[in-house]
């Protein structure tokens, strides 16, 4: 199956099953390593903090899920995992969360000649995130970022 297909088919059935149990699916990474298909999830708690017997209890349900839909046809390794200080940040809602937290943005137009931004989130809006970078804020709109993570 085309990895863009797969990534795709398991999102919509992870997101389900991740909203069923209460948990939330940070980012789902999938690749081959060594040959063998890997599947990278990262899982938190809305309120954060996920810990280590959660993963391992996440991990299990998944790969019962997982076995059960037979989507993977391949032999596949599964990792569930926290997604740590440096959390990425892909979604409004993960934007709106993390209100008042600084954030490094990479994007993939420059806004003011920049493809590097960092700074603290003030706002979110429907298309785009507002930050504050030493006292003025700066709008990113959601189809710039590239990518953007947590800062500690």
């Amino acid at each position: 199956m085309d990895r863009n297909l797969l990534t795709n088919e398991l999102d919509l059935l992870l997101r389900d099953y991740f909203k069923l149990t209460g948990f939330i699916l940070v980012e789902l990474v999938i690749r081959y390593e060594g040959g063998v298909l890997v599947l990278r999830i990262l899982a938190d708690k809305p309120e954060g903090g996920i810990n280590m017997d959660e993963c391992a209890m996440l991990n299990r349900g998944i790969g019962r899920l997982l076995d059960e839909k037979d989507i993977i046809k391949d032999r596949y390794m599964l990792e569930v995992a926290s997604p740590g200080l440096d959390r990425p940040l892909r979604t409004k809602e993960d934007f709106s969360r993390f209100l008042n937290k600084k954030a490094r943005f990479f994007l993939n137009n420059p806004i003011n000649a920049k493809i590097e931004w960092e700074g603290l989130i003030v706002r979110v809006e429907a298309e785009s995130v507002f930050i504050n970078i030493n006292g003025e804020n700066v709008e990113v709109p959601f189809v710039k970022v590239n990518k953007a993570k947590l800062i500690i």
